[in-house]
Formats: structure tokens, C-alpha cells, sequence
């Protein structure tokens, strides 16, 4: 599959990278994808939430009136849940929502959710930007030649750079990993996926690698 490099003018170089088909190209999996951006939303969770129960709540032990004899229902102390003030029935405990999923599952979501990208038309490859000084009002003029500033974006680099970090970490609609590091919340989320040309390559040659194997 042959997508054009874009410079950072948003223009085209005349250069075309290989997005391998069993990254960019397979029939996307929309289960997997569902529980990959379920389990990450899980994790993020506290969990922290607390009620207490008739045991934990202040009042008087002591029985209300007598058990038979008064012509009224039967009744315990004022820490019963019908009463105002009393504890709660089956509230919710400090709990952990994070659950295991499968390493070639989270795989398959990430790549099925950059296929659902390419077929939309919403992943642009850009030549490897050279930033010697770390200004975001530079890396908002790219976004902008990409027609992607007023879109949520997640850029894909192949290795950390300090300086493209402090470019974007400002702006609240950019997300920036290494491509190792993307997660598929993340993807999903984003309107334009963003991959530097040395990336694609990286991947491709890792591809190559694998398949001779």
C-alpha cells in the first residue's frame, strides 16, 4: 500500500512509503478493539468509591422497642438502611476495574484500529521534522499545512525526541509516543494519526524481519 510523504508545508515530496499490509491493510476486528479501549478506560479507573454499611455507620446499637407486642413491624437499631441516616445495602467497595487481556489481542485491536485510519483517509505520513528548538508555535503551523489544528491528533515517532515532546505537549488535542508505545484508546480517539516517514520505515524493516523468520 503506497501513501505520499507529506512535508511539513503540508505539501507532497514526490516520495511514497509502504505501509505493510498486515499492519495498515488487514480487515480490522471491531470485538478486539472494543475490548482493548475497554480495558484501557477500566485501568484508568480509582476505584475508590465507598459506602458504608449498618456496621460502619454512627447510631445506637440498642434495639429500637421490643420484638412483639406493640402492633407495629419488627424492628433492629437506628443503623438499619430504612432509616434516614442507616447504612447501605450492597453500596460499592474500593475495588480494582483493570482486567488481563492477551497480548495478541491489545495487538490485533492496535492494528485493526490504524486499518479503520487508512481506510478513512485519516493517517497522514510527514517527513521526519527537525526541531533544534522546541517551539509550539511551530508545531501548530504544521498542524495547520496538515488541516489537522482544529482536530484531535495522535503522532507516531519511532524513537523519543525530547524537543517535538515540549512542541506539543501544550496543546490539549495532540497526543506524541513512540509507535511502540501507542495504545489503541488512543488511536480510536483520535480524528488524524499521524506517522513521521522514518517510522513507516522502521516498521516495515521490522515486518521484513518477522516474515523472514
Amino acid at each position: 500500500m503506497q501513501v505520499d510523504v507529506l512535508d511539513i508545508n503540508g505539501k507532497k515530496t514526490g516520495r511514497t512509503v509502504e505501509l505493510p499490509e498486515e499492519i495498515f491493510g488487514i480487515e480490522p476486528n471491531d470485538h478486539v478493539i472494543y475490548l482493548a479501549v475497554k480495558q484501557f478506560r477500566a485501568a484508568q479507573r480509582q476505584g475508590t468509591h465507598k459506602v458504608k454499611t449498618r456496621m460502619e455507620v454512627k447510631g445506637s446499637s440498642k434495639k429500637l422497642h421490643r420484638q412483639k407486642g406493640t402492633g407495629g413491624a419488627r424492628k433492629g437499631n437506628l443503623r438499619n438502611p430504612l432509616y434516614k441516616g442507616g447504612g447501605t445495602v450492597f453500596g460499592p467497595k474500593p475495588r480494582d476495574y483493570d482486567f488481563k487481556l492477551n497480548a495478541k489481542v491489545k495487538g490485533l485491536a492496535k492494528v485493526s484500529a490504524l486499518s479503520y485510519k487508512v481506510k478513512e483517509n485519516n493517517l497522514l505520513v510527514v517527513e521526519d521534522l527537525k526541531i533544534a528548538t522546541p517551539k509550539t508555535k511551530d508545531f501548530i503551523s504544521v498542524l495547520k499545512a496538515l488541516n489537522a489544528d482544529n482536530k484531535k491528533v495522535l503522532f507516531l515517532a519511532p524513537e523519543e525526541n525530547e524537543n517535538l515532546h515540549l512542541s506539543f505537549r501544550n496543546l490539549p488535542n495532540v497526543q506524541g509516543y513512540q509507535f511502540t508505545d501507542m495504545n489503541t484508546y488512543d488511536i480510536v480517539n483520535a480524528d488524524v494519526v499521524v506517522i513521521t516517514e522514518s517510522t513507516v520505515n522502521t516498521i516495515a524493516e521490522d515486518v521484513k524481519e518477522v516474515s523472514a523468520n
